[in-house]
């Protein structure tokens, strides 16, 4: 909370000083903007997990968060994730889409993602930190009952030693079916 008085303060009085200077006042950050400074200042991310700002710390709304899973098929594995958010957040899930060609379940071959609490799920005191251990959870533990790739989650259903050496092929640069996979480890 503290964290927001100070962007509150740092506002008013660029807008005082602007005033004086015959400048025009500041623009006003949205709802969403500031509940997003707030919900990063207070990240709580695993040591896998790292969360980074490509276009600068003044876009905010626009981000990435790299994930390298320590345990489960995905061991050692480097996926990068978009995020898009909007003006109404927290009222509107962030857009998160997989940058990383993953051969995954709940990640389809577009870096389409499928985690409930980005959709049907989401609330509005759920958070940016809750939205990341989601995805981290996806990597350790991915869901064979709610696939984006069906034919991931059939042979993770059927077979997991054969989904286990299918993971290992696409992290390594190589391909699954018809699929070509960049390395990512």
């Amino acid at each position: 909370m503290l964290g927001l008085f100070k962007v509150k303060e740092k506002q008013k009085e660029e807008s005082q000083n602007n005033n004086r200077s015959g400048a025009s006042s500041v623009k006003k950050k949205s709802a969403g903007e500031l509940r997003l400074h707030k919900d990063i200042s207070e990240l709580n991310l695993p040591k896998s997990c790292k969360i980074s700002f490509p276009n600068g710390k003044d876009d905010l709304m626009n981000f990435e968060v790299t994930i390298k899973p320590d345990e489960g098929y995905y061991t050692n594995g480097k996926f990068v994730f978009t995020f898009q958010v909007s003006n109404v957040y927290p009222h509107e899930a962030p857009k998160v889409k997989c940058k990383t060609k993953v051969y995954h379940p709940n990640i389809d071959l577009e870096g389409n993602v499928c985690l409930n609490i980005l959709r049907e799920d989401w609330k509005p005191v759920l958070n940016i930190n809750t939205v990341i251990y989601g995805l981290f959870h996806l990597f350790t533990e991915p869901n064979y009952e709610d696939p984006l790739n069906h034919d991931a989650a059939e042979v993770l259903r059927d077979n997991p030693k054969t989904f286990e050496n299918n993971v290992k092929r696409a992290m390594m640069g190589g391909q699954v079916g018809q699929t070509s996979f960049a390395r990512c480890m």
